[in-house]
């Protein structure tokens, strides 16, 4: 089997760039062809800076497949986190593949995208049987949650080495001209940051996040990765994947040079 690729190393301080690449996968299932290639993008996007690819198998496989998962794991020199939900299905072929990272979200058939944390409060033992063959097998397990210091102390019980803060609130806020939400929303991530950091997890951060909201978010020190996929997207539909993707990379970069 290939060795699972490790992340590069990076100076102190170095935020990394997941860039989540189901939304390729979306465009080529509007026609059932082979092409626009996930693979292809993932690659793509690692020569305009990203640190690894974060691909979301859906149980009902609306975009990202089995055969993507597949590849990537052959192809890919890049870590590459499998965002899943926390089924027995999903479970055998994380097992199956072993990718660098597994990141456990919560998941409705009637949802458009995620819409929330997990509730890992109200799961805890049975998430933590389910993390520990993960762990065993060498993946390190995060858990997608809301910015509450709760949820973040039973990912910590559980088993999870990483939280993936959900910054959904924050960027809808923001979006949407609620300056006081979004600035409330943003106080909730900061401190959620920094507990979680605190009790030894570390953090991650992603859902939503724009050119117009990446940057308080990378500015805290805290948050060692962001995961973003949508508007990378649909912004490269106008400049190019690897423009999107390098105009993030600057941004992310700008605000954390900022707060250091």
């Amino acid at each position: 089997m290939k060795e699972r690729p490790k992340p590069a190393a990076r100076a102190p301080g170095h935020l990394r760039l997941g860039v989540n690449i189901d939304h390729v996968a979306t465009v080529r299932n509007a026609r059932g062809t082979p092409f626009p290639d996930p693979v292809r993008a993932a690659l793509l996007a690692e020569k305009a800076g990203a640190d690894g690819i974060t691909a979301h198998l859906r149980e009902d496989r609306r975009h990202i497949s089995d055969e993507d998962i597949a590849r990537l794991s052959k192809t890919l020199t890049l870590p590459l986190n499998l965002e899943m939900a926390a089924t027995a299905e999903m479970q055998e072929i994380a097992l199956r593949h072993r990718p660098h990272a597994v990141c456990l979200v919560p998941e409705k058939r009637e949802e458009r995208t995620t819409e929330g944390g997990l509730d890992v409060l109200a799961e805890e033992t049975r998430l933590a049987e389910f993390i520990a063959p993960l762990v065993e097998a060498g993946c390190r397990v995060s858990l997608f949650v809301n910015p509450e210091a709760e949820q973040i102390e039973a990912a910590r019980r559980v088993g999870a080495a990483v939280v993936e803060l959900h910054t959904g609130s924050y960027c809808d806020a923001h979006h949407e001209g609620r300056a006081a939400d979004r600035d409330r929303e943003l106080a909730r991530i900061r401190a959620a940051a920094r507990h979680a950091a605190a009790i030894g997890l570390e953090v991650h951060a992603g859902h939503g996040l724009t050119y117009d909201t990446v940057g308080p978010i990378a500015a805290l020190p805290e948050i060692a990765e962001l995961n973003i996929g949508h508007f990378l997207i649909g912004e490269a539909i106008f400049v190019g994947l690897a423009e999107a993707i390098g105009e993030m990379r600057r941004r992310m970069d700008a605000a954390r040079d900022g707060a250091a």
